[in-house]
């Protein structure tokens, strides 16, 4: 995962990166610097937030955009509507 697909996919699911934190379990502050181009995450923490991603339907891949949204009828939205902005 690149840092600029975490923003699209925060983005289509509209987070902030406060949610992403809480979702995948990480600090605040790993995924600012990420986003931000100033560090890697450990493997764990790319693994947390790639898992975060996918429960709410998002599919990081290899394609040239890198990433799609598949939906997830059972994974809930920051509005709790599970349905896809």
């Amino acid at each position: 995962m690149k840092p600029q697909h975490c923003r699209a996919a925060r983005a289509w699911l509209d987070w902030s990166q406060g949610d992403l934190s809480q979702r995948a379990n990480i600090g605040l502050s790993t995924i600012r610097q990420f986003e931000n181009g100033l560090r890697t995450p450990i493997t764990n923490n790319l693994l947390a937030m790639r898992r975060a991603f996918e429960e709410a339907g998002i599919v990081l891949n290899d394609d040239p955009a890198g990433i799609a949204f598949v939906g997830n009828p059972g994974a809930k939205d920051q509005n709790e509507s599970g349905e896809a902005p």
